[in-house]
């Protein structure tokens, strides 16, 4: 590593150190010709600048995190790819914490980004009103709630997401619209707003379709991944013919998938056997062996608009007005879904 300091620079540049502090810093300030030298004297003498001791200089680092609730789904890795690249022209940097539907391990990151002292922290949350959220924007850390709708909070906090009531309503009536009076919900834990809601808007579908309450199977798992799907869909071939749904809607794609897996294994044949239809529309569900139909979220458009809120309140401070993006869900239809022979 080199010992080379910043006025080693100033003076193979023939500069000031307070100019080559404004290379570094606010480059827009500095002659490109001036530059230029200082850039040449830095990749010479293998200068590092002193990244810490600037940020406890402004009081703040220039780390920006995204806690997600699975960093095996690709869902949340598309929308962080959203807040990376606006962050970026920031010069802010991301750091990725995977919470793994953990309250524990969640509250483990939210201390540890205190301590770091975070410019700004964007959270998929297993717990919105996780009180450290609020102890974090009390020491000057800015957060923004991604994938939430807001109900009678929406004016105390900064939040992106997708209408999932909507959402849940579009999948059961589409599958309702496919002939299909018994089906499944699969999904968990329920307390997670998204799988709430997504569950409501199911709920929303089978009413208006004059369909009883009990015309929708609830089939809960402990988290939201293909290992779940899996288990769920040993629960549904254990119900008897008479009982079990002929069709399925599942909190995730994740979920959608294990349960293709679990069904193709067991020589039940979708969709004519039972249909399924997934959430989220990530890449997994195209390429599925059957292609799964689902409910799409603009995942990199939600990391985006999740990042320019967070840049705004940082930039603002006690001026910012906090408000919500809410998007709204598409049905993209597969052959999961279609209809029956």
């Amino acid at each position: 590593m080199s010992d080379a300091r910043i006025k080693d620079v100033a003076a193979m540049a023939g500069v000031s150190i307070g100019t080559v502090s404004n290379v570094l810093n606010r480059p827009e300030r500095v002659r490109a010709a001036t530059r230029h030298k200082v850039e040449g004297a830095i990749a010479e003498l293998g200068f590092v600048p002193n990244g810490s001791a600037r940020q406890l200089r402004e009081g703040r680092s220039r780390i920006v995190a995204y806690v997600v609730l699975d960093a095996a789904n690709p869902f949340f890795m598309d929308v962080a790819h959203g807040v990376d690249e606006t962050i970026r022209g920031k010069g802010l940097s991301l750091f990725l914490c995977n919470s793994n539907q953990d309250s524990e391990r969640e509250d483990a990151y939210l201390a540890d980004l205190a301590e770091l002292r975070a410019r700004g922290v964007l959270i998929t949350a297993v717990d919105p009103t996780n009180p450290r959220l609020e102890l974090l924007r009390r020491r000057g850390t800015s957060v923004v709630l991604v994938d939430r709708v807001l109900e009678g909070d929406a004016g105390e906090w900064c939040a992106v997401g997708v209408d999932d009531v909507a959402g849940g309503d579009l999948a059961v009536e589409h599958l309702i619209e496919r002939g299909h009076v018994r089906i499944a919900f699969i999904g968990g834990p329920i307390v997670i707003p998204q799988v709430r809601d997504r569950h409501v808007g199911a709920g929303h579908a089978m009413k208006r379709a004059g369909l009883p309450a009990s015309a929708l199977t609830l089939i809960p798992t402990t988290d939201l991944t293909v290992a779940a799907g899996l288990k769920a869909g040993e629960k549904l071939l254990g119900m008897s013919a008479r009982r079990r749904p002929t069709a399925v809607f599942c909190a995730n794609d994740l979920i959608a998938v294990g349960l293709l897996q679990q069904l193709t294994q067991q020589g039940v044949t979708v969709p004519d056997d039972i249909a399924i239809i997934g959430y989220d529309d990530i890449e997994y569900a195209a390429a599925a062996a059957v292609p799964l139909s689902s409910v799409a979220q603009p995942r990199h458009e939600l990391g985006q608009a999740a990042a320019r809120l967070l840049i705004e309140e940082a930039e603002q401070g006690a001026a910012h007005t906090h408000r919500q993006v809410v998007f709204t869900p598409e049905l993209v239809a597969r052959a999961s879904t279609a209809v029956r022979r």
